[in-house]
């Protein structure tokens, strides 16, 4: 379901300081919700979905960068869950016009794993009904 980004923030019970911009938000539960690019994902390993990211501290975009490493730094000092909002974009061949649409995956629950005031990285892992995150499923043997 393609959502604007105030609306998949809300899903987790938070608003971002920047209705078209916002990067980061603090939930109502106390979860960090982070907007996340579909471009920036890899899999480390199986039942891990993990996400890399920089801060950059220039142009116009400089003061949600800011809001997003003070939202980190909460994350990583009160070791905060990660809620996942993902960003994606379309080019319109013909306008050359970027729109942005977004979703959220209410099953993955992240950790901040690592942040050094400039990149970040946060590992997503699915939440079974009980609220409980699964480990990652071990290789079965033949």
């Amino acid at each position: 379901m393609n959502l604007s980004l105030v609306d998949a923030f809300g899903r987790f019970g938070a608003k971002p300081a920047n209705r078209l911009r916002g990067q980061s938000a603090i939930a109502s539960d106390g979860a960090l919700v982070l907007s996340c690019s579909h471009s920036k994902f890899g899999h480390p390993s199986q039942g891990v979905l993990r996400y890399e990211g920089k801060l950059t501290k220039e142009g116009e975009e400089a003061s949600a960068n800011d809001l997003l490493g003070q939202h980190l730094t909460l994350a990583r000092d009160g070791d905060l869950p990660v809620r996942m909002v993902v960003m994606t974009s379309l080019v319109d061949a013909s306008t050359s016009k970027v729109s942005r649409s977004f979703h959220v995956r209410p099953d993955l629950i992240g950790k901040l794993v690592s942040f050094d005031g400039d990149s970040y990285t946060v590992d997503f892992t699915r939440v079974h009904e009980d609220g409980m995150t699964a480990a990652p499923a071990a290789r079965r043997t033949k």
